[in-house]
Parts: structure tokens; C-alpha cells; sequence
């Protein structure tokens, strides 16, 4: 059965840290998803409109927003930054497939969560974190989210809302190259999880972003930190 496609409008488009845009879509009429899923959108190349291929984006509104909300962080010289950068406008068409993926939480949580993010990684957990917030739940909830320096950093005023608000939830940002004015936590994701989450081997682990970064928790996790391989659940991509 062939996928689906919808035609979509840019409704916003807004730099919101260096080099990452947030952009927001029109929802196509009962179309849904659910929480760490990710879509297609048809690219064409930068001097060739009929030459089109597909980027996966993961999805990062909520079920009961209205708009697709997505966050791009842009390659020097890539396809889909140069369609955004250049051709992309709110009032622009573009088109749709999905939702994909399994990357979505247990119906019911048994475990505290920890939530591993680099960059435009920290995408799929917002939505996945306003939906466990909603539960009438015990379980606490750590979100790590890296960058490199301050002007890379996106989101932080509601993260930071949503820990005042919600004392089972802490949000943890970490820079890797943070000045001297950067107060909180240094270094990657990665090696500040035993530091920061000391009960990691009963977490159930979500982990999205650089490569680099997921390929080196899969075997910290599963090798040094307890983490069952159930309570295991990586995302990838450059």
C-alpha cells in the first residue's frame, strides 16, 4: 500500500540558535502521530526543482498542537539547508510523508526516564516529555541536552519552565566548549550521565543526536551502566 503524501504550508520559520531553524507546517486534516515518530519532506535540489529526494525529520509538536513543529540544524553545503535557507518561506508548499518510526515510549511507564540529546536531537523528547508530564505517573524524568557553546542551545526557557513547574522533571544542558560565564554542566552527554543520574541502571534510556554520541552509549549503557537492552532506545543521524 503505498505511503501517503500531504501537501504542507510553512506557517514559521525562525533561527532560533546558530545554525538551527525551528520550522513549523500546516497539520494536513486528521493526520496524527505519536511522541519520538519522524516524516519525510521532498527536498529538490538547490538549482533543479524537478530533482527531489527525502530528509527525515523528527517530529517535535505535540499530537494536540497545531502546527508540525520540526527543528533543523543546518550542513554547510547540504541539500536541505540550502533548500531552507534559500527557497523555504512561510506561505511555502512543500510535501509529506509519515509519520514513521518506533521510537515511542511504553504505554505505561515502569521506570524513571533519561533522556540523552545532542543538538537538534532534543526534537522527539519534547513532545515525549509534555506526554509523560501528563501522566499521572510517579516516575522522574532527567533530560541531558548538549551543544557546544551557549549560541547553539534552543528551548531553554520551556525546559527550564517545565522543571519549576514539575518537580519530577530536571533538565541538565551541557556545553563542550562553554566560555566563562557558562555556570552549569561541561562536557558530553555521554560521560556526565553517572554524575548526574545515580540511579542510571534502573532508567529507561532514550538517546538521539550525532552518531558519534549514540554509538558510544550503546555499549556504555549496556556494558557499564546496567541498562537492560529492553530499556534501550537509540536514534542517530547527522
Amino acid at each position: 500500500m503505498p505511503i501517503p503524501r500531504h501537501d504542507i504550508i510553512c506557517t514559521s520559520k525562525e533561527l532560533i540558535a546558530t545554525d538551527t531553524y525551528e520550522i513549523r507546517f500546516s497539520r494536513p486534516e486528521s493526520w496524527t502521530f505519536v511522541p519520538g515518530q519522524f516524516v519525510l519532506l521532498d527536498v529538490p535540489a538547490p538549482d533543479d526543482q524537478t530533482d527531489i529526494q527525502t530528509r527525515a525529520y523528527s517530529i517535535a509538536s505535540t499530537p494536540d498542537e497545531r502546527d508540525i513543529r520540526l527543528a533543523v540544524k543546518l550542513k554547510t553545503g547540504g541539500r536541505s539547508s540550502t533548500w531552507i535557507e534559500r527557497t523555504l518561506a512561510v506561505g511555502s508548499h512543500a510535501t509529506m510523508q509519515g509519520p514513521f518510526g518506533n521510537f515511542v515510549l511504553p504505554q505505561v511507564s515502569h521506570k524513571p526516564y533519561l533522556f540523552l540529546a545532542t543538538g537538534a536531537g532534543v526534537a522527539p523528547f519534547r513532545p515525549q516529555i509534555l506526554e509523560l508530564l501528563s501522566r499521572d505517573e510517579p516516575h522522574t524524568i532527567d533530560l541531558v541536552f548538549g551543544v557546544r557553546t551557549r549560541d547553539e542551545l534552543f528551548w531553554l526557557d520551556e525546559f527550564e519552565r517545565l522543571a519549576r513547574d514539575h518537580d519530577r522533571f530536571s533538565f541538565h544542558p551541557t556545553l563542550t566548549r562553554g566560555d566563562d560565564l557558562w555556570t552549569g554542566h561541561r562536557g558530553r552527554v555521554q560521560t556526565l550521565v553517572p554524575g548526574i543520574v545515580p540511579d542510571v541502571p534502573q532508567r529507561t534510556l532514550y538517546a538521539c543526536g550525532n552518531p558519534d554520541m549514540t554509538k558510544e552509549v550503546k555499549p556504555l549503557a549496556l556494558q557499564q551502566w546496567g541498562i537492560p537492552k529492553q530499556d534501550l532506545h537509540i536514534e542517530g543521524f547527522i
